[in-house]
């Protein structure tokens, strides 16, 4: 556990246990440098405590390089409930976690994400202050799908075997929640042409009858040709031997942690497959949560997220510049923000 806490750079790991309720927590705080950390409860059932751990850490991680390329003055956390498999109290569940936060004296920030709704940020507002995404402040997978948008519209900039327009782009997207449907109506309006896929049949018959989109299995999402492929699901979908399946010029989707393991953008590049970093497109859901936390209108949310497009663009400069996968170059710039000097003396 310590050699994936020190190779993730996570500063602290906490636990949490309440047996009235079922629940069982898991805090990590990737960096509060910048700000105290932010980022979603995830509740689904994992298989066990050691998959609930590195799933935490992991998504810690990528929390504190979306902020901070994002340039919200915050750090990066995540947590995870390991969900009871039997039947249980979900609002007794909720306000233990909300305890649970609140023992933490601000240091981290909850919000939305896998398996937690608005009525469970409710809960939690019940318990502590240090918590978003509730009734009040709204829904960010608007916001995510816009920041995805606007990365889909930076790599059109970038990339000169796609068009200048996505009319009649072909965009094949992995994952038809929130996110995922909310995305396709952008891309619809803008008249791409959509293959899609989820574990939901119901989902993927919506986007048929609403956006005229073509239906495609979940094996055969990696291997549909098309111009754009848009992993908006569950992460780790690009590992070597799907990799290898894809037929597209440009990857951009809102799932994070798409890649499995880093050397996967390394093959992304060998392939000349331009890779729009997760954390960085899909940051417009954080943007939204942290601006409304900080009581900012709606002005200051659309110009961070408006921010994303140049951002991305800069990076694909730099990969053309220094010939390296963009993963690679938006892991140094975010690193370079996080630990400044420091960071640029251990990188040189």
């Amino acid at each position: 556990m310590f050699q994936s806490i020190e190779e993730a750079g996570v500063n602290d790991l906490h636990f949490k246990y309440d047996e009235a309720s079922g629940l069982k927590a898991i805090v990590a705080i990737h960096s509060t440098r910048r700000g105290p950390a932010l980022g979603g409860c995830r509740i689904i059932p994992y298989a066990s405590t050691d998959e609930a751990v590195t799933d935490a850490i992991r998504l810690a991680k990528g929390m504190s390089y979306k902020a901070a390329l994002a340039g919200l003055d915050l750090g990066g956390g995540k947590s995870v409930i390991m969900e009871p498999s039997e039947p249980y109290d979900r609002e007794k569940l909720f306000k233990a976690f909300g305890g649970f936060i609140e023992e933490l004296g601000g240091r981290y920030i909850t919000a939305m994400d896998s398996g937690s709704r608005v009525s469970d940020m409710d809960t939690i507002a019940t318990q502590t202050r240090h918590v978003s995404c509730t009734s009040i402040s709204g829904n960010p997978a608007p916001s995510t799908a816009l920041g995805v948008y606007k990365g889909i519209l930076a790599t059109l900039k970038a990339n000169k075997n796609l068009g200048n327009s996505l009319k009649g782009m072909a965009v094949a997207v992995q994952g038809l929640g929130n996110v995922g449907f909310a995305l396709c109506q952008l891309l619809h309006s803008d008249g791409a042409r959509l293959l899609v896929t989820d574990i939901d049949e119901k989902k993927i018959e919506q986007c048929v009858a609403d956006f005229g989109a073509t239906a495609v299995s979940s094996n055969e999402i990696y291997s549909v040709p098309c111009d754009i492929f848009s992993p908006c699901g569950l992460g780790g979908v690009l590992d070597p031997d799907h990799i290898s399946q894809l037929q597209c010029s440009a990857i951009a989707g809102s799932a994070n942690n798409q890649l499995l393991t880093p050397e996967c953008g390394q093959q992304l590049f060998d392939r000349d497959i331009m890779y729009a970093p997760d954390y960085l497109i899909n940051s417009g859901g954080l943007i939204f949560v942290a601006m409304n936390h900080m009581k900012q209108g709606q002005v200051e949310i659309d110009r961070r997220i408006d921010a994303i497009e140049d951002t991305l663009l800069q990076v694909f400069r730099h990969q053309q510049q220094r010939k390296a996968p963009s993963s690679l170059i938006a892991d140094h710039m975010a690193e370079v923000l996080l630990y400044g000097d420091e960071h640029r003396r251990l990188s040189a």
